[in-house]
């Protein structure tokens, strides 16, 4: 079996649930990339994907057998599109944000999984990428603006709720390799962008940046590599995937690795997957 990935395999200890993220960029070029194999290594218990890109039928062909999908298509074909997958299956789901606006645009879903007879909420979000100066951006504001509503709504409603996802926003100066001259220049480094992240990770609403909190004050490790120039091999990334956790959720999480391909022609996404393993 072809690995694609330099994947530090962790070991799961007793009761640890692992679950990653990762923006497959279409799932069928993903597999021809042999986006299968590292599935098949990794021993996911929940993964959660972010730009689809089609239709339900072809997402479970490639899948297979052994899953539970919950998948929301985009409207417009060959775009977005975000999935929960998992080994056992969730006791309620929801395919939307809760605003009508959003209600096709395969960028929301959730799933309540009972564990340990504890209920886990699992959301997989795909934020707008937006371009400044267009509908693209004010479409990306308004959907972090609702955001904004439904974190306080499933936060009040549960204590372990977790939120994971291409987000398309670097939250600070670590997350992103070259922060000045893209800083209040590129979509997904503006201050007005920031902004909500620094209320999603404050006390008024109160997550974790799971990932953040267990790699410490260091700069990355990132996410995203764009495919163009020499990014990947210069490492010029953005850490912008991410798993934002209620405190009492974040309190169990043990382990982190981002599964950064060891080498570009080893990619199968322009992302690579946040993997998370949370004790319970």
């Amino acid at each position: 079996m072809v690995i694609p990935t330099s994947v530090e395999i962790l070991s799961k200890d007793a009761g640890a649930l692992r679950v990653a993220s990762v923006n497959v960029n279409g799932i069928r070029a993903a597999y021809k990339r042999n986006m299968a194999d590292w599935i098949a290594a990794r021993d996911v218990d929940i993964l959660c994907l972010q730009e689809v890109r089609a239709p339900d039928k072809i997402l479970r062909e490639l899948i297979g057998e052994g899953w539970h999908i919950l998948h929301a298509e985009a409207k417009d074909k060959g775009r977005a599109g975000v999935a929960v997958l998992s080994r056992t299956e969730p006791v309620a789901v929801r395919e939307h944000i809760g605003e009508d606006y959003f209600a096709d645009s395969g960028r929301w879903v959730e799933a309540d999984f009972e564990v340990n007879g504890e209920i886990f909420t699992v959301v997989s979000a795909y934020v707008h990428s937006g371009e400044l100066g267009t509908q693209k951006q004010e479409d990306k504001y308004r959907f972090l603006q609702r955001m904004n509503v439904r974190l306080v709504e499933l936060k009040n409603e549960k204590d372990h709720v977790l939120v994971v996802g291409d987000l398309n926003v670097v939250h600070t100066e670590k997350d992103i390799k070259n922060w000045k001259p893209n800083h209040n220049k590129r979509a997904g480094v503006m201050d007005e962008e920031i902004a909500y992240f620094d209320g999603f990770f404050g006390p008024e609403i109160g997550y974790k940046d799971v990932a953040r909190e267990l790699a410490g004050d260091v700069q990355g490790p990132y996410t995203w590599w764009s495919f163009r120039g020499q990014a990947f091999d210069n490492d010029a990334g953005w850490r912008i995937d991410y798993h934002m956790a209620t405190p009492a959720l974040a309190a169990k999480a043990i382990k982190s690795h981002v599964d950064r391909a060891s080498a570009y022609d080893l990619r199968f996404s322009d992302h690579a997957p946040l993997v998370v393993d949370y004790q319970f």
